[in-house]
C-alpha cells in the first residue's frame, strides 16, 4: 500500500509531493475533500504508535478551541482528528509498513529517499 494523506490547497504539502519520486504509485487523498475515515485513522495509529503522533498542535484551531490548555487523551486526539481535518499532521505518507508523518526536514528527506527505492 502506498498512500499519501495531504491537503490540496497546502503549499507545503504540494512542494513535498513534488519532491517524491515515482509519485504515480501512490494513492493521493486530499483530506479536505475526502475526509479520513475512522478505519484509516486507526490503521495509521497502529503504524505510528499513537494518535498524538498524528495530531497537529500547530493547527489554528488547537489554540482557538483552547486545546492547548487541556490535557488530551488518545481518545481526544482521535476524536478531534476525525472531526476536523486540520488536526491531522500533514502530509502522512504510507509505504507498505513504513509511515512518515509531517513536514520536518529530516522526515521529508527520509520519505523522499524511501519513495525512490
Amino acid at each position: 500500500m502506498h498512500h499519501i494523506y495531504h491537503l490540496g490547497n497546502c503549499g507545503t504539502c504540494q512542494r513535498i509531493l513534488g519532491e517524491i519520486p515515482k509519485i504515480k504509485r501512490f494513492t493521493l487523498q486530499d483530506i479536505k475533500t475526502e475526509p479520513i475515515t475512522a478505519k484509516q485513522l486507526d490503521e495509521l495509529k497502529k503504524m505510528a504508535g499513537s494518535y498524538e503522533a498524528l495530531f497537529s498542535k500547530v493547527a489554528l484551531k488547537y489554540r482557538s478551541l483552547g486545546l492547548n490548555e487541556m490535557t488530551l487523551t488518545e481518545k481526544d486526539f482521535r476524536k478531534y482528528i476525525l472531526q476536523e481535518y486540520t488536526f491531522l499532521k500533514r502530509p502522512v505518507i504510507v509505504m507498505d509498513k513504513a509511515i512518515f508523518i509531517g513536514n520536518a526536514p529530516k522526515t521529508v528527506k527520509a520519505m523522499v529517499e524511501a519513495a525512490g527505492k
